[in-house]
């Protein structure tokens, strides 16, 4: 059975529409998070990677920071990448979306020379990122109102 998705790194300007589009809608319309501070400075540098149906509609997104950018999230190594705005649109949940995204920014970090990937998860996500090999540290904090803890998994 082939995949009803395709995952790609988003590099033109509509890609990057594409998973704002998502964004908006999971983090934005769902969750509340208010929309001045879903996009961010980190946007114009980060890898960002778009799952897509075969008839082009975005399915789910997530994005890679690294070097300098991913330090200041990381808590200042240079060598670990930062996951951040994991996600996948209400209608594809549960096709395994998550995973290929998350594996594919690893991959991306990995491609970079990167030896970690840190992320900032909602904590209602912790068992997600686990099953994937994720380990969490440091204490809950709140990040857009919702909490999250600190996760990393070596590459």
């Amino acid at each position: 059975m082939s995949t009803p998705y395709v995952l790609r790194v988003a590099e033109d300007p509509a890609d990057r529409d594409a998973c704002f589009a998502v964004r908006k809608a999971v983090f934005v319309a769902e969750q509340g998070v208010p929309e001045d501070i879903e996009y961010d400075a980190y946007d114009a540098v980060a890898v960002h990677v778009l799952a897509v149906r075969a008839d082009g509609v975005p399915l789910g997104t997530g994005r890679l920071l690294r070097g300098e950018q991913a330090a200041a999230k990381t808590g200042g190594d240079a060598s670990v990448g930062s996951l951040g705005r994991l996600a996948v649109a209400r209608e594809a949940r549960g096709l395994g979306i998550g995973v290929a995204l998350v594996r594919a920014i690893e991959d991306a970090a990995r491609a970079h020379g990167l030896t970690a990937v840190d992320l900032h998860a909602q904590t209602h996500a912790l068992g997600f990122y686990e099953r994937l090999g994720y380990a969490a540290y440091g204490p809950e904090f709140p990040d857009a109102g919702i909490p999250h803890r600190a996760m990393r998994r070596p590459l």
